[in-house]
């Protein structure tokens, strides 16, 4: 990944949370000590099908288990998103931006 700007999680699970809000909408955190493998926010945006997100730093990958549960979430007729640069997050938020 030489010349690849290298982002954190931290970082771009903030600016997740900011273009949600800027959307109108809500990008809540899900913690659970009962179940494992949940992606990080569950975005929700008026007028649109939640969504789910997995943030993770650029060049990670989802562990087994997280596209375990990825893959029952998308059985459900849920999409998830995986984000590990600016660039996916940008192309994420146009398709929910309006005009």
């Amino acid at each position: 990944m030489s010349g690849t700007c290298i982002e954190s999680e931290k970082v771009l699970e903030r600016k997740l949370v900011r273009k949600i809000k800027d959307l109108g909408g809500m990008a809540i955190k899900l913690t659970s000590q009962y179940s494992k493998g949940d992606p990080d926010r569950l975005c929700l945006i008026f007028d649109e099908t939640p969504f789910f997100v997995e943030v993770k730093s650029t060049g990670e990958k989802p562990t087994k288990i997280q596209l375990h549960v990825h893959e029952k979430i998308r059985e459900l007729g849920f999409e998830v998103f995986i984000i590990d640069t600016t660039e996916k997050l940008k192309s994420l938020i146009s398709r929910y931006e309006k005009g």
